[in-house]
């Protein structure tokens, strides 16, 4: 059994160097880390603000949450539930809902969390505090946001 174990690990390392040495493998589309990146085209940063503020990516973003409510139930519930969990939930939520809002949430232990940054008007900032609530685990919304019209 002892000569055995060091045979088995030496075929399997030889067998990964050898998969991964194969190049045709990979992805022709795959980006050339010898370049510099480019920035994207206006047509394209348009595109992909409109894709994220769209109603798909609305019902994507509350079906992400209503899964990791249903995986945080699973597990025991609020009591083990992780801050970053928690402040990715309530950004989603916010995200999903005020999508030109400029904002940031940081979750304290105990299910507080704090939303500072800026929304359009007064009805997008009223929204935060009953959005934010509405993730399991949130006790307490800390509301630092600000109104700052969008510039034209």
């Amino acid at each position: 059994m002892p000569k055995l174990t060091p045979f088995l690990i030496s075929s399997l390392l030889i067998f990964s160097v050898a998969a991964c040495d194969n190049t045709s493998k990979t992805t022709v589309s795959a980006p050339d880390p010898n370049e510099a990146p480019t920035a994207p085209s206006v047509q394209t940063t348009q595109a992909a603000q409109q894709d994220a503020q769209s109603e798909v990516r609305r019902r994507q973003l509350d079906a992400d949450i209503r899964a990791r409510e249903q995986r945080n139930n699973i597990t025991g519930g609020d009591a083990d539930r992780a801050t970053s969990d928690l402040a990715s939930q309530v950004r989603s939520k916010l995200e999903a809902n005020i999508p030109k809002g400029q904002l940031t949430v940081e979750a304290a232990e105990g299910g507080t969390v704090t939303v500072a940054g800026t929304v359009n008007n007064q009805q997008e900032l009223a929204k935060i505090e009953p959005l934010a609530k509405e993730i399991k685990g949130v006790t307490a919304v800390v509301v630092k946001a600000t109104i700052a019209p969008p510039k034209s």
